[in-house]
């Protein structure tokens, strides 16, 4: 009985340190460089299944699915989005531990490296943070929106739209989120102009600043869960 159990154990052992490194989970990309250049996404991610299919998006929001191949012999990874555009490159050769990840391969002539770590969660980023009703506190200076008054506040939507009020009444529009730079652009319906801000913000405070202009111009907010009078 004892020589069985420690057979069992040695065998348990050499399993234990044969196993290969498992891509399937979650991960987040760390960093992206291309050439040299570092150009990394805000908070993009994959998530790998055992069946072979994959989705990736940024923070919160999913927008590729697709599937993946391992060639262990090779040691390269093939990822294929099957709502995208085919891939000219080659697969990408790949270094995996147990908790990070690293792929490399050549693009248009540049080296491209790619690094990731395994994650239990989504990551948020500003467009998830920004996510819901804010009061305005503060305007610093004239310019786009508020020049009227300090009165007022802003609902960011999930479906990429926002509603401002102001003492003049409401403006109605879309946002875009920059997917590298802190930075939100507004475009309103109608005549009044868009416009580029610098944001910063965490779970109750918010503070836009206007880009492209030689003025200070500045508006602070705050969370607030009850839409303004």
């Amino acid at each position: 009985m004892k020589n069985l159990l420690t057979a069992l154990f040695v065998v348990l052992l050499l399993t234990s340190c044969t196993e290969k490194p498992n891509i399937v989970g979650l991960w987040k990309i760390s960093s992206v460089t291309v050439g040299g250049e570092v150009n990394t996404p805000n908070g993009r991610w994959m998530r790998f299944h055992e069946n072979g299919s994959q989705e990736s998006g940024n923070g919160w929001f999913q927008h590729s699915v697709g599937t993946w191949t391992l060639n262990v012999e090779e040691n390269t990874l093939e990822v294929i989005n099957t709502n995208g555009v085919t891939d000219p490159a080659e697969p990408f050769t790949i270094s995996l531990s147990a908790t990070e990840m690293t792929w490399t391969r050549t693009e248009g002539g540049q080296t491209v490296e790619v690094k990731l770590f395994r994650t239990n969660q989504l990551p948020k980023i500003n467009s998830d943070a920004l996510l819901g009703l804010w009061f305005l506190e503060n305007a610093e200076g004239d310019g786009e929106f508020y020049s009227g008054g300090q009165n007022g506040g802003i609902y960011f939507r999930w479906d990429k739209r926002f509603d401002m009020y102001t003492p003049n009444g409401k403006i109605h529009g879309v946002y875009n989120v920059h997917g590298h730079k802190s930075e939100v652009e507004l475009i309103p319906y109608g005549e009044t102009g868009r416009s580029w801000w610098t944001l910063e913000i965490d779970d109750t405070t918010m503070k836009l600043r206007l880009l492209n202009t030689d003025s200070i111009v500045t508006r602070s907010f705050k969370r607030i869960y009850e839409f303004p009078e």
